[in-house]
């Protein structure tokens, strides 16, 4: 695919702005470039604005070169980037699926785009037949989330492969949960289909929430694009540490546990007379339809224990999501939901 047909006008002709630190990328040096403040601290420097040292363990990691990868301020300022740089507003749209992630909505139109929505199937897959329907000359981006949040499920290979084979625009996979799930990831496919873009984050698996760092797995062409429009200094000098860091030093153990737990808290949650379903997961929660929602969440907060209510998104009436805690936690969230009357 011609990638370059799918850019936005205006972001072919821009010249990107160039930092300090863009110029001169050593680490040696008699710094007087940039206006810093010369008194080390530990953060009186500028950040390497392409991560460098980051990248190489994440490249190698996940079996990808450095220029296949860029790096966010969490997933969404990735997302938001893929907007700005692909879909003209006002013009364009981006096909999702319904229910998914929020906030892929939110950017659409934050950056004036149109969404075409498809509504998922009763059993929460994907008929790749009506996400390709849903397309036309002015569709830049369809963005799929796998596995998909707030129901759990992933979409099987066959469905995104035939999306990518019938579809004339980038395909987006949000893999935040991936990491959870017995499917590999789709970035083995980079090399096979240019138009495909992998997200992922560290802030599920590898317990990074609060440093907000994204990543995005993708062709040369399409990272090359991406680093022309963000911020010169998106991801700070904290966090780049902090990720090589917690990376070099992952717990293996977290999936098992993960597992183990959200088994034992699904048969648990079977067993509650108003469940009325737990649906399967292969990320690190449930959703559980009841027959009312809002009181068990509310009942739940009376303990001081805070879930989802998803009970209006589509599909989703009477639901309620809930993290894979503790051990400990889950014990008593089980104790917190044997004291519900409905």
């Amino acid at each position: 695919m011609e990638i370059k047909r799918l850019v936005r006008e205006n972001i072919l002709k821009m010249k990107s702005y160039s930092s300090a630190r863009d110029e001169f990328s050593g680490v040696d040096g008699l710094f007087l470039d940039a206006n810093e403040n010369p008194y080390q601290n530990g953060v009186n420097r500028y950040p390497d604005p392409y991560q460098q040292e980051l990248k190489i363990v994440i490249a190698e990691q996940r079996s990808v070169e450095l220029e296949q990868v860029l790096l966010g301020n969490g997933s969404d300022e990735v997302l938001d980037l893929l907007f700005r740089a692909f879909c003209e507003p006002k013009q364009d749209n981006v096909v999702l699926a319904s229910p998914s992630y929020g906030m892929y909505k939110v950017l659409a139109n934050l950056n004036d785009v149109r969404c075409n929505e498809v509504l998922l199937e009763s059993d929460f897959s994907l008929d790749a037949d009506k996400i390709i329907a849903a397309t036309d000359e002015n569709t830049k981006l369809i963005i799929l989330c796998s596995p998909n949040n707030p129901t759990g499920n992933s979409i099987s290979k066959e469905v995104v492969e035939k999306v990518l084979n019938n579809t004339n625009c980038l395909v987006v996979v949000d893999e935040a949960y991936i990491d959870f799930s017995l499917s590999n990831s789709l970035i083995n496919y980079l090399n096979k289909y240019d138009q495909l873009i992998v997200c992922q984050t560290l802030s599920k698996y590898y317990g990074m929430a609060g440093i907000r760092l994204g990543m995005c797995f993708a062709s040369k062409e399409i990272i090359a694009i991406l680093n022309r429009i963000k911020p010169p200094y998106n991801v700070n000098v904290l966090t780049q540490n902090k990720a090589i860091e917690l990376l070099k030093n992952k717990n293996d153990d977290y999936k098992n546990e993960v597992t183990e737990e959200r088994n034992r808290l699904k048969e648990s949650l079977s067993s509650l007379s108003f469940v009325i379903e737990v649906y399967p997961s292969d990320a690190n929660f449930l959703l559980v339809k009841t027959i009312n929602a809002n009181e068990v969440y509310n009942q739940l907060l009376a303990q001081n224990i805070i879930i989802r209510n998803r009970t209006n998104e589509p599909l989703c009436k009477g639901c309620v999501r809930i993290s894979i805690g503790t051990k400990e936690e889950n014990t008593a969230l089980i104790a917190g939901l044997k004291n519900i009357k409905i």
